[in-house]
């Protein structure tokens, strides 16, 4: 199974200092480990290797940078009916 989708996060300073995994309320997520990233010049392709197979995020590459996200970072994909999102563990 391979999900794809398209979500932007803004992570301002106050936001990411604020946030934690445990404050959001999504109930289908996923576990995983990034295997591949496309990086782009504005938007940025996560591939996450979970239990259930491949999910793929598209992100803002400035995201990608705020969370220091790199090939075998563990994180979790939090998967809406119209997002996914990446949050580093």
């Amino acid at each position: 199974m391979r999900l794809c989708t398209f979500v932007q996060i803004d992570l301002t300073a106050k936001r990411k200092a604020d946030m934690t995994i445990k404050a959001i309320n999504v109930r289908n997520q996923f576990k995983g480990v990034i295997k591949e990233i496309l990086l782009g010049e504005v938007v940025s392709e996560i591939d996450v290797q979970t239990a259930s197979g491949i999910v793929t995020s598209v992100i803002t590459t400035r995201s990608v940078r705020d969370l220091e996200l790199k090939v075998g970072s563990e994180v979790i994909a939090f998967v809406k009916s119209t997002e996914v999102s990446i949050a580093k563990l």
